[in-house]
């Protein structure tokens, strides 16, 4: 079997960290792999496998050879560092919000739309966290029964917004349980025991960036632009796992265990839906479990072929780093390499 050389770019990081954790688990088959972060982490060991790995800096040259760059050091690295690879000859795969939306670049979910990576140009996508999990639940009921309207609020962990995030959120739980003076530094509110209903800033329609790129990638993926959609993002003090509440009004009628069978039979969807003896999906679930788990599925009676339902998964497994590798997984498979 043919092995591969790669380079992880933000190696340090919570994604680019779980990337590399990713790559050993699934035994991606590496022939060489080079860890790339900032100035500030060059020189630092990572351990992966049985090796050391050195952090290096982007500088030129660094991706000749390189067959596939896995990226997460945001849209700003990105937009620098991804032409630079591609031109060096890498595949890019990247985590940021930089090439998303750009038309000739494919956005890309593979339980949902892996077809779309055979009109790559050396750089692809890996959609938002928050989309990534609710797309795959959309494709199956799209297929099956259409989609008229989604409605989605998200429930979204603190990971979501980096190591720094997380930190303070602990710090501050620390300090109300001592009732001490609460620092807010990376949220513009106090995190711990609260729900801050803003994740990024917020655009001239009064809706977040996060909420508009949840619209906009969404209706890329399903190749639906016309989709009747609408989110509102919250954060809220756990660690990992986004949650989702999606209200959909499907295009034709169901019966509810139908529906429900077409779930439990989607690609690495999991349905946890027993009510009655209080099962249903939970973050914590996600902590060790890379499936998107969905329940408290229940028609919605205040509409024509309505549906409600709650959904978790991975904000850093699925909604990133595995994704990412499965992303390149995939590119391998079908030769497209």
């Amino acid at each position: 079997m043919r092995k591969y050389n790669l380079a992880v770019v933000g190696a340090t990081g919570l994604v680019g960290r779980e990337i590399l954790k990713i790559l050993v688990e699934r035994d991606f088959p590496i022939k060489k792999i080079k860890v790339i972060a900032s100035e500030n982490s060059a020189g630092k060991k990572i351990e992966f496998k049985d090796q050391k790995l050195e952090v290096i800096t982007a500088t030129k040259g660094v991706f000749k050879e390189i067959d596939i760059a896995l990226f997460s050091a945001g849209t700003e690295v990105a937009k620098k560092l991804a032409p630079q690879a591609k031109k060096e000859g890498a595949i890019v795969i990247d985590n940021s919000n930089a090439f998303r939306m750009d038309k000739k670049i494919p956005l890309v979910v593979p339980e949902v739309n892996a077809v779309d990576l055979k009109i790559h140009q050396k750089i692809i996508a890996n959609p938002n966290c928050s989309t990534i999990q609710m797309v795959m639940l959309l494709k199956p009921l799209a297929q099956k029964y259409g989609l008229k309207r989604v409605v989605v609020n998200t429930y979204q962990a603190v990971s979501g917004a980096g190591k720094k995030a997380v930190d303070e959120m602990l710090e501050q739980t620390k300090a109300y349980l001592k009732e001490e003076k609460i620092e807010n530094k990376h949220f513009k509110h106090q995190i711990a025991f609260n729900a801050i209903p803003q994740i990024d800033t917020f655009m001239d329609n009064d809706y977040t960036k996060e909420e508009m790129k949840m619209i906009n990638e969404t209706r890329k993926i399903l190749a639906k632009p016309k989709l009747a959609i609408t989110a509102t993002c919250v954060r809220i003090p756990v660690i990992f796992g986004h949650g989702e509440v999606l209200n959909i009004e499907l295009k034709s009628s169901y019966k509810i265990e139908a529906l429900k069978s077409l779930i439990k039979k989607s690609p690495n969807i999991e349905l946890i839906d027993d009510p009655l003896n209080y099962r249903y999906p939970l973050q914590t679930d996600t902590e060790t479990n890379d499936n998107v788990l969905v329940g408290r599925v229940r028609r919605d009676n205040s509409l024509k072929n309505g549906i409600n339902l709650w959904l978790t998964a991975n904000n850093l497994r699925k909604g990133a780093a595995l994704n990412a590798v499965q992303i390149a997984e995939n590119l391998i498979t079908n030769n497209l390499v």
